[in-house]
């Protein structure tokens, strides 16, 4: 098992579950629907991808190595990049009440690069050990 890998899922999984339930409680009085949503699907790709974290350090031990842990680190980046660009569009659309903070939009879609790099190189990891 990967130790670091395994305690970076439950910190970024703990705090998951914090920003889903800010979501819920807190932010969707401040927001408008498209701005909630779109947390919200920070929220959900986020949480996946620290299940993918969790596997990442469960299948270390059988598949070590340099693809392993590009793929843990993409799939951190990924969280990084994606879902927080998405927190960011929310929170100053809650703080400024306006759309022009869109600009933070395109941030979004190389986390989403990085989350299938993630992937790619777990596949990788796994195919290398045959």
């Amino acid at each position: 098992m990967h130790r670091g890998f395994l305690k970076t899922g439950a910190w970024l999984g703990a705090i998951t579950i914090i920003l889903g339930a800010f979501g819920a409680h807190t932010l969707k009085k401040w927001v408008d629907v498209d701005a909630l949503n779109a947390y919200e699907t920070g929220i959900y790709y986020q949480m996946f991808q620290v299940l993918a974290i969790f596997l990442i350090g469960v299948l270390y031990k059988s598949f070590p190595g340099k693809w392993m842990r590009f793929s843990g680190r993409f799939f951190a980046v990924g969280i990084l990049f994606f879902s927080g660009s998405l927190y960011a569009i929310t929170f100053l659309r809650a703080m400024h009440n306006n759309s022009a903070f869109n600009i933070i939009g395109p941030i979004t879609p190389i986390g989403g690069l990085f989350f299938i790099l993630g992937w790619v190189c777990m596949a990788v990891a796994i195919h290398r050990k045959n």
